[in-house]
C-alpha cells in the first residue's frame, strides 16, 4: 500500500517478497490458525522499533486485510462452541478477542507515533481516514467478542473510541466515503462509530452468543435508518458525550450540553425491522439482501429482530412486575441434572452450591450479584435452582440477563419458572428419565415439566409417582429450550 521498506531490520516482513508469502499463507489458513498467525505477526511487529511509521502502518494494513475473512468466520463459528466444548471455546475466544485487541493497539500506536513526530505524520496523512475507520472497526469487533463473554467493558473503551471519532471530525474526514476492506461497500468513519453505539444500545446482555452474532449483522443492515446528530430534538432516544468515558445512554433527562454531545434514535429503524419481520414470515425466509453469514431458521432470526425493535423503541421496555430492593444471600446450583439431584435428596451439604447475593425480587424473578467461579458456567438461557436465605424450598429459574461487572463479579437476571418444583423419575415407554415437575398436576389441565431434550418424544406419555399418587402426562408443545433441557406443556390424563 505504502511501498516503503527499510533494509535496517532482519524482520521477515521487512522483505517485500517474504511479506507477500507470509500474508498469503495467513489468508489461506483455516480461521483459527489464520487469526492466531496474524496475531503473532502483529505482536512481532510491535516489538520491533526499526520500522518507520509509514512502513509499520503499511504492514498493519496488510495483516489486517489478510486476516479479515478468517476473523469474520471465527465470529460466525464461535457461538456453536459456546457452552459445548470448554477448551475449544476458550481457545477461539482468546484468539478472536486477542486478535482485535492487537489490531486496535497497533493502530493506536501509529496514532501516538504520528502525534509525536510531525515528519512521520506527514508521511501517512493521506492514509489517516482509513486508519481511523479500521481502528473503530477493530474496537467494534473487540466489543462483540467482549459481549460473547458478557463483558466487562471498561469505561476508558468509550473515551478511546470517541477520541478516534473526534480526531476524524477534526481532520474533516468523518463523513467521507471510503472502502473499509476490499470487496465491501463504502462506509464512513461516522457510520462505523455509530454502529458501535447502536450495538451497545441493543442490550446484548440478554442474548445468547448466536443471537449476538445475528444482532451485529442486522445492525449493519439497518444502520442507514440511524443518524448521529448534534441537535437535541424531541425524537432523540439516546445520547453520548464523545469526549467522556461513558457508553451511550437512553435520554431520560437532558444531559449537560457540551460541544461533543451527540444524539441518535431508532424510530425509523423500528419501522424497518417490523416490515422485515412481516416479510420473513410471509416468505418463510430471510430476504436475500440481508447477509447473516450463513443460513438460519426463521425461528432463530425473528426473536433477534423483535429484541432489536424493543431496544430501539422510543419508550424503553417496561418491567412486567414491580421490583423490590433487598440484600440477601442466595444459594445457587446449575443445570437440570444438578438441580434434580438436589431436590431428590441425592446431593447434600454444600457440594455444587454457589453463594450469590440477591439485589431485587419481583413476582416474575430476581436480580443477583454473582461470584464467577472457575470454570464460568453462567449462560443466557441456562436452568438453575435457587434457594433464598432462610428458605427450605428451591425455586427453578432461567438466566435471562448476564453482565460481567468485573473479572470475578457479574450481575445476573433470573426469571422464575417454578416456586414449588418436584424431582421425579419418569417412565417414557420403558425408558426412565430424570425430570422436574414444575406445576401441581390437575386432571384435565396442563402441567409443565423440565427434562433432557432427548427424553421428550411426541405421543409418548410420562408415568411417574409423586406424593403417593401416580401421574400420567402426555406431551404437548415445547415452551422453552436450553442448553441441557426443554420445558414443555403436558396434558394431565390421570393423577391418583
Amino acid at each position: 500500500m505504502l511501498g516503503l521498506f527499510s533494509n535496517k531490520t532482519t524482520h521477515p516482513l521487512a522483505d517485500a517478497r517474504e511479506a507477500k508469502r507470509i500474508l498469503a499463507e495467513v489468508a489461506s489458513r483455516e480461521p483459527l490458525g489464520g487469526v492466531e498467525d496474524a496475531g503473532a505477526w502483529l505482536e512481532s511487529l510491535a516489538a520491533d522499533d526499526s520500522f518507520k511509521l509509514a512502513q509499520r502502518l503499511d504492514l498493519i494494513f496488510r495483516i489486517d486485510e489478510a486476516a479479515v475473512a478468517q476473523t469474520r468466520r471465527l465470529g460466525r463459528d464461535y457461538p456453536a462452541l459456546a457452552g459445548a466444548n470448554r477448551a475449544q471455546e476458550t481457545r477461539h475466544w482468546q484468539a478472536g478477542h486477542g486478535y482485535w485487541q492487537q489490531v486496535a493497539a497497533a493502530y493506536l500506536d501509529c496514532m501516538a507515533r504520528a502525534r509525536a513526530a510531525e515528519k512521520d505524520a506527514e508521511a501517512i496523512r493521506v492514509h489517516l481516514p482509513l486508519m481511523y475507520c479500521r481502528l473503530i472497526s477493530a474496537l467494534a469487533a473487540q466489543l462483540k467478542w467482549d459481549q460473547f463473554h458478557y463483558g466487562p467493558v471498561e469505561r476508558e473503551y468509550w473515551k478511546t473510541l470517541g477520541g478516534i471519532y473526534l480526531a476524524a471530525v477534526e481532520a474533516k474526514a468523518a463523513q467521507k466515503p471510503l472502502q473499509l476492506y476490499a470487496g465491501l461497500a463504502e462506509t464512513t468513519i461516522e457510520a462505523e462509530y455509530l454502529k458501535v453505539l447502536v450495538f451497545h444500545a441493543a442490550s446484548m446482555d440478554n442474548l445468547r452468543p448466536l443471537e449476538i452474532e445475528l444482532a451485529e449483522r442486522f445492525i449493519a443492515y439497518f444502520l442507514p435508518f440511524f443518524a448521529l446528530i448534534r441537535e437535541l430534538r424531541p425524537e432523540n432516544v439516546y445520547w453520548v458525550d464523545v469526549a467522556k468515558p461513558l457508553p451511550p445512554t437512553r435520554l431520560a433527562k437532558v444531559p449537560e450540553i457540551t460541544p461533543t454531545l451527540r444524539f441518535f434514535n431508532g424510530t425509523r429503524a423500528v419501522d424497518a425491522v417490523k416490515k422485515t419481520i412481516e416479510q420473513i414470515r410471509g416468505e418463510n425466509r430471510v430476504p436475500p439482501g440481508i447477509n447473516l453469514g450463513a443460513q438460519y431458521k426463521i425461528d432463530a432470526v425473528i426473536p433477534v429482530l423483535e429484541h432489536l425493535a424493543l431496544c430501539w423503541a422510543p419508550k424503553p421496555p417496561m418491567r412486567g412486575d414491580a421490583r423490590h430492593r433487598i440484600n440477601a444471600p442466595l444459594r445457587v446450583v446449575n443445570g437440570l441434572a444438578t438441580v434434580h439431584h438436589r431436590l431428590s435428596g441425592r446431593s447434600n451439604g454444600t457440594d455444587g452450591i454457589e453463594s450469590w447475593v440477591v439485589d431485587d425480587v419481583s413476582l416474575g424473578g430476581l436480580g443477583a450479584q454473582a461470584t464467577i467461579s472457575n470454570p464460568d458456567w453462567i449462560r443466557i438461557g441456562g436452568l438453575i435452582g435457587v434457594q433464598p436465605d432462610g428458605g427450605d424450598n428451591w425455586l427453578i429459574g432461567i438466566v435471562r440477563r448476564y453482565v460481567r461487572t468485573g473479572q470475578k463479579q457479574a450481575s445476573v437476571g433470573i426469571q422464575t419458572v417454578s416456586k414449588a418444583p418436584r424431582a421425579v423419575v419418569a417412565d417414557a415407554g420403558g425408558i426412565y428419565t430424570e425430570a422436574l415437575l414444575l406445576d401441581v398436576p390437575e386432571v384435565g389441565e396442563y402441567a409443565r415439566m423440565a427434562l433432557p431434550p432427548n427424553a421428550l418424544e411426541d405421543k409418548v406419555a410420562l408415568l411417574f409417582p409423586v406424593d403417593d399418587k401416580n401421574a400420567r402426562l402426555h406431551p404437548r408443545e415445547i415452551l422453552v429450550t436450553g442448553p441441557d433441557f426443554v420445558i414443555a406443556n403436558f396434558f394431565v390424563q390421570s393423577y391418583s
